[in-house]
């Protein structure tokens, strides 16, 4: 099969497409015949070797890349029972050799649910990663206001879904063009990413936030807009601001858990979260789709499709 690989961890331009075997599915186990498989920024983190530099996974002469997956189950492995035909998954450990990004995956059974009913597939691999992240880091806030932080994003827009599903006041800060999809998505108030953020939250809640979704990670000038006693969760790998004030600061790295991919399924199928598409490329076009979402500005997610 062809699968995405990074060696000299030196960027997109350093990003492999190889020839490898089939991988076969152990105990616990199923294989996906991969229909679409997103590019997340923590795949450009992984091939430019910025995951071993954080110490989040150990040094390897080979990574694989790709994390969202959506597809067909191809084979299981011994005593195990895939949950439906037509799935999707995730692929959360940093340090493995192959990847979503390849015609044909394994991963742990609980990493795996059945895909949204009547999505199309390239869509269905978008939400996987990304929505993780905004539910664990919505579970760890407390009280009832909330300022997201790259909010047009990935992360950021389903942090305000999320946020608001939950009947939590959102105050979101994107560019100054994303206003208009921000407030479609949820948000009840929204910051200019150019202002001074911290200000202009408090203009709205004067005594602050109860709590900061720092997509961008933005750091301390989005802490100020936090009230004493509140929290901070840091979603990017890499140093983390102070605990300031009496501010919690949790850096959250999501775990894929059956679960928590059910719960999205679900959200996605009752039009809670959104999946958007900006394009699609096939895997010999990856640098290209890799050197698009490392230049930013992307609205939606870049998917390549085997």
């Amino acid at each position: 099969m062809r699968a995405l690989v990074a060696r000299r961890l030196d960027g997109p331009d350093a990003i492999e497409l190889i020839e490898t075997d089939v991988p076969e599915p152990a105990a616990g186990q199923l294989r996906i015949k991969v229909a679409a498989a997103a590019v997340n920024p923590v795949d450009l983190a992984v091939s430019a070797g910025l995951a071993v530099e954080f110490g989040l996974t150990a040094a390897r002469e080979q990574f694989g890349l790709g994390w969202d997956v959506a597809g067909t189950v191809d084979a299981v492995g011994p005593d195990t029972e895939a949950p439906a035909e037509t799935v999707v998954g995730v692929a959360d450990l940093l340090g493995r050799s192959l990847k979503a990004h390849a015609e044909y995956v394994v991963l742990d059974v609980d990493a795996v649910v059945r895909a949204p009913e009547g999505l199309d597939l390239a869509k269905a691999a978008t939400f996987g990663l990304n929505g993780l992240t905004a539910l664990q880091a919505v579970r760890s806030l407390q009280g009832q206001t909330v300022f997201v932080t790259g909010a047009a994003g990935g992360v950021g827009g389903y942090t305000v879904e999320l946020a608001k599903h939950r009947g939590l006041t959102v105050i979101a800060s994107a560019g100054a063009r994303d206003e208009e999809l921000v407030r479609r998505l949820g948000a009840d108030h929204f910051v200019d990413r150019n202002e001074d953020l911290a200000a202009a939250v408090r203009r709205i809640v004067p005594a602050g936030v109860d709590g900061v979704v720092d997509a961008a990670v933005v750091g301390i000038g989005a802490q100020e807009a936090v009230r004493n006693g509140g929290r901070h969760i840091h979603v990017q790998p890499g140093p983390r601001p102070p605990h300031l004030r009496g501010i919690t600061v949790e850096q959250l790295f999501i775990h894929t858990n059956r679960a928590d991919l059910e719960e999205l399924v679900g959200l996605v199928e009752a039009g809670v979260l959104s999946t958007r598409v900006a394009d699609t490329y096939g895997l010999d076009e990856a640098a290209i789709a890799y050197k698009r979402v490392a230049a930013g500005g992307v609205r939606g997610r870049v998917v390549l499709v085997p």
